[in-house]
């Protein structure tokens, strides 16, 4: 085993005489304060946190004309690195995407740790560090944090929650309920990049060129389609969603029993890899139920459905986005592809999990 390097870190002589987590790091007392003060607040300095009280103050005053949006996610992935992207990177682009799709600009997170005895520190470091890098890619500071240490056998390294604030601009009503009949739908790019990532390192899977995850924060790229305008009020853009579990076909499903309208796409539309094609037809897997980390649909105004296409092209998080359907009053409630054949299939909500432990 090689030995843990802490070159680097913040202050690590208290850490040093600890490889790895043992179960007094989660019992509050000098190892757990250690534990906060010379990695995770380290890592994450900013002067909310800094606070370290029971809870932060946050300063919102210059948004009481907006709305907030609150989101909470749970991140359990195994294995806890894996091409593109690690555990600690995907907890805050999760929560960053969640609040992104409701038109907020997140600020905020509050990270929660539950970490394995035996867990190594060096691994631990290494998240940390991850993470931190990752909130300032997407411009968001955690503000709070939690720590706890379960027995050795009891957890997979370790699971990491994390809770997010955002601010909605005044006049913006993205909801799951707002698809409308006319609508077209867009995605952001290939599908089913992080499943199959994820699957490839998990069995020991090799393909000619290494499939990444698409980890990634879309809150820019959301900010920039939310300039462009159009509608009787408010923003042309009537729904959000990110891919994640269940794939584009969760996210189809979802939207049009939750607006009651009918969705329709064409499948040779619908971007994905050669390679993920590959291993998704070697695997016996459908592209559209496979999870993805770094990608969204939106269901658009037809009328401006072109503009907000070109702005998403000329986002690095959008480069590959094409528009796949279009929303329709008939059939509510279903999801039906069009086929590279010119039949038609209904497009089910996924029966169970395809991909256990993804995200």
């Amino acid at each position: 085993m090689d030995i843990p390097s802490f070159d680097g870190w913040t202050c690590p002589l208290p850490l040093k005489n600890y490889p790895t987590i043992v179960m007094g790091h989660g019992a509050g007392g000098k190892m757990m304060n250690d534990l906060i003060r010379h990695l995770f607040a380290a890592d994450f300095h900013n002067d909310l946190l800094a606070q370290l009280g029971d809870s932060t103050a946050l300063e919102l005053s210059a948004f009481r004309d907006q709305r907030l949006a609150f989101s909470t996610d749970s991140f359990v992935v195994s294995p806890l690195f894996f091409p593109g992207g690690d555990i600690g990177e995907l907890a805050v682009n999760g929560t960053v995407n969640d609040l992104a799709m409701s038109g907020a600009m997140p600020l905020f997170l509050s990270a929660g740790f539950i970490l394995e005895e035996g867990l190594e520190m060096e691994t631990l470091g290494r998240i940390s560090a991850s993470m931190a890098r990752a909130c300032e890619i997407a411009g968001v500071q955690i503000a709070a944090g939690d720590t706890k240490v379960v027995e050795r056998g009891h957890g997979d390294g370790v699971y990491i929650n994390t809770t997010g604030i955002g601010v909605i601009p005044a006049g913006v009503d993205i909801a799951p309920t707002n698809a409308r009949p006319g609508d077209l739908i867009i995605v952001s790019g290939t599908l089913g990049d992080h499943g199959i990532a994820i699957m490839s390192v998990r069995e020991g899977l090799g393909f000619e060129s290494e499939i990444k995850s698409d980890t990634a924060p879309l809150n820019g790229m959301v900010a920039e389609m939310l300039q462009v305008k159009g509608g009787h009020k408010g923003t042309p853009i009537h729904c959000l969603r990110d891919a994640t579990r269940g794939g584009l076909s969760a996210v189809l499903n979802e939207l049009a029993v939750a607006s009651n309208v009918g969705i329709e796409f064409e499948e040779e539309k619908v971007p994905v890899r050669p390679a993920v094609n590959a291993a998704c037809e070697m695997l016996g897997l459908d592209p559209f139920y496979i999870a993805n980390e770094g990608k969204l649909v939106a269901f658009v105004l037809e009328t401006v459905a072109e503009e907000i296409l070109a702005v998403m092209r000329n986002n690095e998080h959008g480069k590959n986005a094409v528009i796949i359907g279009r929303v329709t009053d008939e059939h509510p409630g279903l999801v039906v592809a069009r086929t590279m054949i010119g039949g038609s299939r209904v497009v089910d909500l996924p029966a169970g999990e395809l991909l256990p432990r993804i995200c």
